[in-house]
């Protein structure tokens, strides 16, 4: 009996053992063997201590082609990954995710599966430094609001009424900026003292010394002087010195759900003493025009060269853009005190200025940009016979445009008596291009007929501009108006004196644009058959309560209006829930209230602020009218320019699209294209361009040019 005990233990043991190794071998199939590849793909599982990595980045970079190039997937809910699609070439593959610190690189090529190790990180210090520069900017302590209304001396301004009024300005500014619109706050670079800036008392002396840095310190020094120089310089000293001291922000979540299904691909282009304002890559009326062709980017006032990218081939070039007339003076000035950086050196030297571009249905590049000193020529000056003179006469113009034909490789300019800044195609029989004014004080629109300019090449006769009148008689026409600085005649309308910010087309017709300041606007227009003397505006003023400081916007093809606020919202405006009447003495500004909806962004509050809203400061916000990405029509989508990427709202609910590597991504614009209307996912996707004008501060430092970033989503994360 014994001996049979015995038979049956061992008999039992050896299943056990057997059992063992089928789990094993069992875990094994379900790791590297259930990862599916191609021969142009990598993959595999990404385990750390605890098992599986779900929602980690694998980074793939290459130096090998003809421009740096690097790919992010993130792991599914079982680990693994799968990178798809990668060009031929030896790789550096390695993970990144919260809650951990870079794995070692690995050498790898397309066709291999790899299976990768993470590490956790030591302490929450350390896990830290790749978070979002929100979550390090809301550590930030905000003046409290007993400090409001501002007094001067060394506490705030005393233009500055409220800690809404504060926030607003210090994160989207007036129309020429603010802390928040130029770079990250929160990244390595300025939540840190730099040790080439100097040897300071203190970090209230650091802070004074760095805002005077580089061809930007007039800016910083203005801003700083209009929220309260030493209030601000005291908070912001503040706050380094307690990240000095160890502490640190909670902790992102890592991608979720549809997050999993991102694809990032990314390319260097320019270089390292260039910033980009934004790319683009179509025509948004119809999203194929240019399929799979050069992407463009446009480098405002950081150099006539317009960095240029082959997608296919993976080859970046540039395309000269040098301004009509040689006397056209440099966009930036000198710089005011020392870069850590880049010492005395000047480094932007544009005098084209090539600030926004867009795709005709022809494939034509249109950009504004400066083609001669800022005199108008005399038919944009009172006196002349141009209609819009008549009305609007303008005597300074910084901005015009210009056209690139990719075709006979042609540039030609275009004048313009407006200042020229964004520009946007109409949905028209005559492909109107819309722009608006900014920074000269005209308080217009203008618009170019290009159907008309390629019939004739009249720039004279093909364009025009207007000024902006409210229906304040509430007859549902134009009429005699009286001025910016008058009071409202409710017999007459009402010409008002905002500067627009964006200019954005509607479907039906309509012009929609933003106002920057505090606390911002929106504004609808109604051209009418001759808009120099018919158009008619609406005003909607941003409720202050529920959120503030308007930046760039956009509208899906219902009208629905989308803003990116300085509250730390996205907020959408839609005119079909107005319940008053929207012209009239009273209609203003909140004849409509209710039409606003306010969706506070994925990012912790500042720690002293308990409105609703968050630390984010979002530039710009588009809509991907045409389901380009692949998360549906009219999905609106706000540059994350305190996230690392770019947040689309889905039904409600947040979609954040991540760049984790190289840190500091920072956008002013989105463009979708579709290159394969029937390739599914891999025939379709975002384009966007690094904005910074500090390249130099992204985690690879100085050296690093801008990036040219390709966004696309799978069905799942395995997708090849």
């Amino acid at each position: 009996m014994r001996d049979m005990h015995s038979f049956i233990g061992k008999v039992a043991l050896g299943v056990g053992v057997l059992a063992i190794v089928a789990l094993v071998n069992t875990r094994a199939q379900q790791g590297t063997a259930a990862v599916a590849i191609d021969p142009d793909d990598i993959g595999g599982t990404v385990t750390g201590a605890g098992g599986p990595e779900a929602g980690v980045w694998v980074i793939a970079e290459s130096t090998e082609l003809p421009t740096k190039f690097a790919k992010i997937v993130v792991t599914d809910d079982r680990g693994r990954y799968v990178i798809p699609d990668l060009p031929k070439a030896n790789y550096n593959v390695w993970v990144r995710g919260y809650g951990l610190v870079d794995s070692q690189k690995v050498k790898a090529a397309p066709g291999k599966s790899l299976n990768l190790t993470s590490v956790k990180a030591p302490n929450p210090r350390v896990a830290a430094q790749i978070y979002p520069a929100g979550y390090w900017a809301s550590l930030i302590n905000v003046p409290d609001k007993s400090e409001f209304p501002g007094k001067g001396g060394a506490g705030i301004g005393t233009a500055i009424k409220s800690q809404e009024h504060f926030l607003g300005l210090m994160k989207t500014g007036d129309i020429f900026g603010s802390c928040f619109t130029c770079h990250q706050f929160g990244d390595k670079a300025t939540r840190e003292i730099p040790a080439a800036l100097g040897t300071f008392a203190t970090s209230k002396d650091a802070w004074l010394r760095r805002i005077q840095s580089g061809q930007s310190g007039a800016d910083m020094v203005k801003m700083f002087s209009t929220l309260g120089t030493q209030r601000t310089v005291a908070m912001f000293a503040d706050w380094t010195d307690r990240i000095a001291r160890g502490e640190v922000p909670p902790a992102p979540p890592r991608p979720q759900g549809v997050e999993r299904n991102v694809v990032v691909t990314e390319w260097n282009w320019g270089d390292e003493k260039t910033y980009l304002h934004d790319a683009v890559s179509t025509d948004r009326r119809n999203p194929t025009v240019n399929a799979n062709g050069p992407v463009y980017g446009t480098p405002e006032m950081s150099t006539e060269r317009m960095p240029v990218l082959d997608p296919v081939r993976s080859t970046a070039s540039v395309l000269d853009v040098p301004p009509q007339d040689p006397k056209a003076p440099r966009a930036a000035g000198p710089a005011l005190k020392t870069s850590p950086f880049w010492g005395d050196e000047a480094i932007w030297t544009s005098r084209s200025d090539v600030h926004n571009a867009m795709f005709d249905g022809q494939g034509r590049l249109w950009m504004t940009a400066r083609i001669r000193p800022p005199a108008t020529p005399a038919f944009c000056r009172a006196g002349s016979t141009h209609p819009s003179a008549k009305r609007f006469p303008i005597n300074e113009a910084v901005r015009q445009a210009a056209v690139y034909d990719p075709k006979t490789k042609k540039i030609t300019y275009v004048d313009l008596c407006f200042h020229a800044h964004h520009l946007m195609f109409a949905e028209d029989a005559n492909n109107t291009l819309w722009f608006n004014d900014l920074g000269m004080g005209h308080s217009i629109m203008g618009w170019l007929n290009t159907k008309m300019w390629d019939e004739t090449h009249d720039a004279v006769k093909s364009q025009g501009w207007t000024g902006l009148i409210l229906d304040t008689n509430g007859n549902g026409k134009r009429d005699a108006y009286v001025g910016p600085k008058d009071r409202i005649d409710p017999t007459k309308d009402k010409q008002i004196d905002d500067e627009l910010y964006s200019i954005n087309p509607a479907p039906d017709g309509s012009i929609w644009a933003s106002v920057n300041g505090f606390p911002g606007a929106i504004i609808r227009v109604t051209p009418g058959p001759n808009p120099t003397e018919t158009s008619l505006a609406e005003r909607f003023e941003v409720p202050v309560a529920r959120g503030y400081a308007a930046r760039g916007m956009d509208v899906d093809r219902n009208g629905v209006a989308w803003v990116a606020l300085g509250s730390g919202h996205l907020a959408s405006f839609d005119r079909r829930k107005c319940k008053g009447p929207l012209n009239g003495p009273t209609a203003t500004g909140h004849q409509c209230d209710e039409g606003w909806t306010f969706y506070p962004q994925p990012v912790p509050q500042f720690k002293n602020v308990t409105a609703s809203g968050s630390a984010e400061g979002s530039y710009f916000a588009w809509v991907d009218q045409r389901n380009t990405l692949g998360l549906g029509d009219n999905t609106p989508i706000a540059t994350g320019n305190e996230s690392d990427g770019y947040l689309a709202l889905k039904d409600g609910k947040w979609v954040v699209l991540r760049v984790p590597y190289p840190l500091g991504t920072y956008a002013k614009w989105l463009d979708g294209r579709i290159d394969n209307p029937t390739g599914g996912w891999k025939g379709r996707g975002l384009w966007a361009a690094t904005g910074t004008r500090t390249p130099f501060h992204m985690e690879t430092g100085k050296g690093q040019p801008p990036m040219i970033m390709h966004f696309q989503l799978r069905p799942d994360p395995l997708a090849k």
